[in-house]
């Protein structure tokens, strides 16, 4: 009994010691002294919508404010392209489906175009999609959502045409 006791305690240590030397590979965090960016109070600053996009690319989490504004934005892209929309129900094969991952900076901008699903089979849709973001910035002004990534899929037929999903109406039955 001792063995298996003591065997435990030893296997208890190495795996305190293993989970300790994780913290060794964390950047150093800055104390609350040098994350303060400005001298307003706390519920004040955290109002104040952030001007920067991050360096590291985070998706941010699909909030009612955040689905709201995919509205917004969408919809600001069917009215930069009018002619360029798909109408009705778009075939059951679609073309390409690209899922675009749209950096904006507070203001709307437009300061990255990003592909989380490209398709092989047509690689020329992605710059083609990229271009068009691109030229539709700004995109509305995010408000208090601030600074963050634009997230949507775009559905594109043969002719050029495309919805996307956040707007579209479905597709047909085969």
């Amino acid at each position: 009994m001792k063995t298996s006791t003591a065997a435990f305690k030893a296997a208890l240590v190495a795996a305190a010691l293993g989970l300790s030397a994780c913290s060794i590979f964390k950047p150093d965090t800055p104390g609350p002294a040098a994350t303060r960016a400005t001298d307003k109070p706390a519920d004040e600053a955290a109002s104040a919508p952030s001007t920067e996009v991050p360096t590291v690319r985070l998706i941010t989490a699909q909030t009612p404010a955040v689905r709201a504004y995919r509205k917004l934005g969408a919809r600001h892209i069917y009215n930069a392209y009018p002619k360029r929309i798909y109408k009705g129900k778009i075939p059951p094969l679609v073309y390409a489906v690209v899922v675009t991952e749209t950096d904006i900076d507070a203001t709307g901008r437009v300061t990255g175009v990003h592909f989380s699903r490209t398709p092989s089979h047509a690689p020329e849709v992605s710059g083609k999609i990229a271009e068009l973001i691109r030229d539709a910035s700004p995109l509305p002004n995010p408000g208090k959502l601030g600074a963050h990534t634009y997230v949507d899929t775009w559905l594109w037929d043969k002719s050029g045409q495309f919805q996307l999903d956040t707007l579209t109406l479905g597709q047909r039955g085969r």
